[in-house]
């Protein structure tokens, strides 16, 4: 998702009319639509969705959504039900199983949970066909992409602009799904009517479109492995500019941008970029995932979203004195971090933001000079709140929008400087390869033979140990899982430096601490915590952390904080 912190900093004004709403009497966001990855039980645990067809006509007159989709759905466990996520403001007109239609009286759904009595249990292992036809009016975005749903605009020239963003609620905004990171369908077929004059950018390989010469066209999409909400409907006046990329592996990845009219230079400009990306990434990580089906970008009437393979761009082709479009960069760091590496649950979510927001001035430091990686990494860590656990407890359901807590901006700025720390920790050597190795689950990773993997916190500290780092527990404990930062202490004593790092966490907080004396730099051991330097006598000059390497508490920044919120 995009950092809210930047995208207000923009002050984004953006060069769509909005047409008034049609949905002012819409029913409020349900409870439990409004929340994604609550937990899998009962018959949602009990199915995968191994295949979804999803054939969905969109209406911009009425701001309007009829769709059908074919789900192949094979039993993991014995089940005498069926259980989906969708958003109870749609009305079901037919849900079938295997081509028999299921009563009327066998079907509920008043809060979001879709349940289905089916006509005959399923045993483990067996798989049925469930047809679910439904039509209404969805959920309009009251700011997206942070709070989702539809966003329907109007493009310069008049013609309707259309796009979803449902990160923090989920796919049942606009489809019957299984709401949860850990569910991921092995393939999608995605059908998308609109009316001529408009393009619907879609996930995957475009396979085919049709006139239906009744005023409308069908745009029909292919793709594997779909992240559930990173499956979009991106519609508008679209161009396309498009271009190939010779991957080092040796493949050939289609680069892709539908544009706005008018747009098609801006748009070549960022196709160059995202080549550039593609360069550093597949250097620094691996080898882009989805080089079988493209590397896409639409143009939005929102800010931008990870949009699997079709990421939502809306910057407005703005330019940056660092030299990159941050936007783009952000949001194309997901397709390895959020789209092929997955967290297994919301409370994860730091390795989606927290890694691709760290990418940015990495991918600065490769194009540009470690200054500019040092420049965006301390605007980076003025953002930092560190008021909650990064990780919360598996028993809490975090919050990305309680500004006051933070949890929804620590995670990419803190957990971009967590990834910093640990770099100075382990070194090169450890973590990129341990980086290659989450993101794919081997460290030889090819294109043809990548599928995405789930990931916990622990996951990645147990990978970091098998690749030679030392036991992390402490560094873990610290950074994911207490709240305050670590404090350092530091005494001097005559000639003697008596350093000492407080942590509200029960294991000793063994963090190496660099110290420049005079003009050297010396590197402190802290066993237990502690540690010390002698001076060449008590005038030397000295400073600690001399090249902000690690993420510590600053007093300074929370005393600006504070000034600021006092102005």
């Amino acid at each position: 998702m995009t950092p809210r912190r930047l995208a207000a900093s923009l002050a984004f004004v953006a060069f769509v009319a909005a047409a008034p709403s049609l949905a002012q009497d819409a029913p409020p966001l349900a409870e439990r639509t409004a929340q994604t990855d609550l937990p899998l039980e009962g018959p949602r645990a009990a199915t995968h969705i191994e295949h979804a067809s999803l054939s969905i006509s969109v209406d911009p007159a009425t701001r309007s959504i009829a769709g059908r989709v074919l789900h192949k759905v094979i039993a993991t466990a014995d089940t005498a039900q069926l259980q989906f996520d969708l958003d109870p403001r749609y009305r079901i007109a037919e849900i079938e199983v295997e081509d028999v239609p299921v009563p009327a009286a066998d079907w509920r759904n008043p809060d979001g949970l879709l349940t289905i009595d089916l006509p005959r249990a399923m045993r483990a292992g067996e798989s049925a066909l469930v047809s679910i036809v439904y039509d209404g009016t969805p959920h309009v975005a009251a700011n997206p992409p942070w709070d989702g749903g539809f966003t329907w605009a109007t493009a310069p020239g008049g013609e309707p602009w259309i796009a979803t963003s449902i990160q923090g609620e989920g796919c049942d905004m606009f489809w019957p799904c299984i709401d949860h990171s850990a569910h991921r369908s092995a393939s999608l077929d995605l059908l998308v009517t609109v009316p001529d004059g408009l393009v619907a950018a879609g996930n995957g390989r475009l396979v085919g479109e049709y006139d239906n010469r009744n005023g409308s066209r069908t745009f029909h999409w292919q793709a594997r492995d779909p992240s559930n909400y990173g499956i979009a409907l991106q519609i508008g006046p679209y161009e396309l500019a498009e271009r190939s990329y010779a991957s080092r592996y040796g493949n050939e990845i289609p680069l892709m941008f539908w544009h706005l009219p008018g747009h098609g230079e801006e748009a070549e400009r960022l196709l160059g970029e995202l080549a550039d990306q593609i360069a550093f990434f597949e250097e620094t990580v691996g080898p882009y995932p989805f080089g079988d089906e493209k590397a896409g970008v639409a143009e939005t009437p929102h800010l931008g979203m990870e949009h699997q393979t079709i990421n939502a761009y809306g910057n407005q082709f703005r330019r940056d004195p660092l030299g990159y479009d941050w936007l783009l960069a952000h949001e194309f760091a997901h397709e390895w971090f959020a789209n092929q590496l997955t967290h297994a649950t919301l409370n994860h979510m730091w390795l989606h933001e927290g890694i691709g927001t760290w990418m940015q001035p990495l991918y600065l430091g490769w194009a540009r000079g470690e200054m500019f990686y040092d420049a965006a990494m301390w605007e980076n860590r003025k953002a930092i709140l560190s008021r909650v656990p990064l990780v919360p407890p598996d028993s809490e359901h975090p919050d990305y929008g309680d500004a006051e807590a933070g949890w929804g901006t620590d995670i990419y700025y803190k957990g971009a400087w967590v990834m910093h720390t640990l770099r100075t920790l382990v070194g090169d050597e450890v973590l990129f390869p341990a980086l290659t190795e989450m993101t794919y689950g081997t460290t030889d990773p090819l294109p043809g033979t990548i599928r995405p993997v789930n990931r916990t916190t622990d996951d990645f500290r147990r990978i970091l140990e098998a690749h030679g780092a030392p036991d992390l527990r402490w560094f873990f404990d610290a950074y994911f899982y207490q709240a305050a930062l670590p404090r350092l202490e530091v005494v001097q004593d005559g000639s003697t430096l008596a350093l000492s790092w407080q942590t509200p966490s029960s294991l000793a907080f063994a963090m190496p601490v660099e110290v420049r004396v005079g003009d050297e730099v010396v590197t402190v051991p802290m066993p237990g915590g502690r540690g010390s330097v002698e001076l060449p006598d008590a005038q030397t000059s000295w400073q600690a952390d001399p090249r902000n390497r690690i993420l510590m508490q600053d007093d300074a920044i929370d005393a600006w904080r504070t000034a600021e919120r006092r102005r």
